[in-house]
Order: structure tokens, then C-alpha cells, then sequence
């Protein structure tokens, strides 16, 4: 698995790195010192795995994650504790503290190799950055202090907010600063479909069509969301549905 450390202390990283010696299944392939270095070569190089610090000059871990399109495992590591709830919350792989402890490292390993046996179907697969994102490439969701991974098979509804995009996963309803059209060019038309000037739905996620005004449709989704589909749009939905 091809791996990059990215941590602004370099005695930080060199010890990371002789650690990871004892998994050779982990192959750190390069390293970075602060967040936008870290972005140019996760996109250049495609990684399956981070090792990221939180805090850096300039951006943090959690900032650089909001600026990529899609993310790899992340396992965090920094010498903060206050930080470690908060990196949970956003489902991150593990958290270890500094100086990393052999066990502790041991043990996030053992974790990343049980969830890629769970779920080698999962696994994220990078290619270029303009690439369509599949339904289990994750994405990093930052809403205030509240920051989350999300597949992109567990949305339901993109909205358009202005400037931004509300993001329905769950219970969560975040906003994100994306257009629709943007996010549209970049989302697989199988799977999402844009009902409306505001609204791309995830096709799964529909729990009922009925017809509606002037022709149009009435899609209801598995949150309770009723979103309609507009009259032009109707007939194309009609078409991928054989309906």
C-alpha cells in the first residue's frame, strides 16, 4: 500500500518512517512538510494511505483535507490529545499520538488490514484529477468545527445554496463550497442524477416516484426529502428508468 507521511517536524517524519520498516505491506513513497506540499503530491502521486499532523504552519491537516477531491485512508498522527475526538468524529482510520509508540503503530496497521479485507470492493482507487468519483471514493466533508469522511454512495442529495452545496448524508446536512455544476462534472451519471436547477439525487436513494405538475415527477428519498423533477428533466429520467 503506498503511503505518505505528511508532517511539518522532519525528525517526526524520519522516525515514522524507520518505524514502518516492520510493514512492508506500507510503502511510504514520499513525504511532505506542510499542507499545500502535501496536496500536490497526493494528486501527483495517488497514495492509499496518509499518515497527516494536524498541526502545521500556515494550513492544517484538516484544512488540506478539505481541498482535495477525494481521500485516502487517513491515519493522524500529532503530539495533541484535545485533537483526538475531533478526528473521530470524521472517521478517520486511527489517531496516534507523538512520539508514536511500535504498539500503537502496530495497531493501526492491524485495523487498515482488516477493513481492506472487509472491504476490498471499497478500496479507493485514484486515477486523474478530473476523473469521475465512484460511488466508494470518500470525501472530506468540513462544515464549521464539524468535519466528516463520507462515501459518496451514502449521499443522498446534493442542494444548491448559492455559492455552496448542502451535502444529505444520514442525519448530516453540511455545506460545502462547491457549485452544483461543478459537483455534477465530477459525479457519476449512473448513480446521480440532476432533477433540477437545485437538486442531484443519488438514483439509490429513491424510495417513490409519483407523477407531478405540468408533467413533471416527484422523486421521494430515503431521508424523507421530496424533490421534484422538472418537466425537461422528467423525460430523461423516464429514459434511464425505463419508465
Amino acid at each position: 500500500m503506498k503511503a505518505i507521511i505528511i508532517d511539518d517536524e522532519r525528525l517526526a517524519r524520519t522516525e515514522l518512517k524507520k518505524l514502518l520498516k516492520d510493514f512492508p505491506e506500507i510503502d511510504v513513497i514520499e513525504e511532505a512538510a506542510n499542507a499545500d506540499e502535501g496536496i500536490t503530491k497526493i494528486e501527483n502521486l495517488q497514495p492509499e494511505l496518509i499518515f497527516l499532523d494536524i498541526q502545521m504552519p500556515g494550513k492544517t491537516g484538516f484544512d488540506m483535507l478539505t481541498e482535495l477531491e477525494k481521500t485516502p485512508q487517513i491515519i493522524f498522527t500529532t503530539a495533541y490529545d484535545e485533537f483526538a475526538m475531533k478526528a473521530f468524529e470524521v472517521n478517520a482510520l486511527d489517531y496516534l499520538l507523538k512520539p508514536v509508540e511500535p504498539k500503537r503503530l502496530s495497531d493501526a496497521i492491524q485495523k487498515l488490514k482488516r477493513k481492506d479485507s472487509k472491504e476490498t470492493q471499497d478500496e479507493i482507487s485514484y486515477t486523474t484529477n478530473n476523473s469521475v468519483l465512484t460511488e466508494n471514493d470518500q470525501v472530506f466533508v468540513k462544515d464549521g468545527e464539524k468535519c466528516w469522511f463520507v462515501k459518496l454512495g451514502d449521499i443522498r442529495l446534493f442542494e444548491s445554496v448559492g455559492n455552496y452545496a448542502k451535502v444529505f448524508f444520514g442525519v448530516n446536512k453540511p455545506l460545502i463550497l462547491k457549485s452544483l455544476n461543478a459537483l455534477e462534472e465530477r459525479l457519476d451519471e449512473k448513480m446521480f442524477f440532476r432533477a433540477n436547477r437545485k437538486h442531484i439525487v443519488n438514483l439509490r436513494m429513491i424510495e417513490k416516484i409519483e407523477p407531478y405538475f405540468n408533467g413533471g415527477l416527484l422523486l421521494e428519498l430515503q431521508g424523507g426529502e421530496k424533490i421534484e423533477v422538472s418537466r425537461r428533466q422528467t423525460v430523461k429520467f423516464k429514459e434511464m428508468m425505463s419508465l
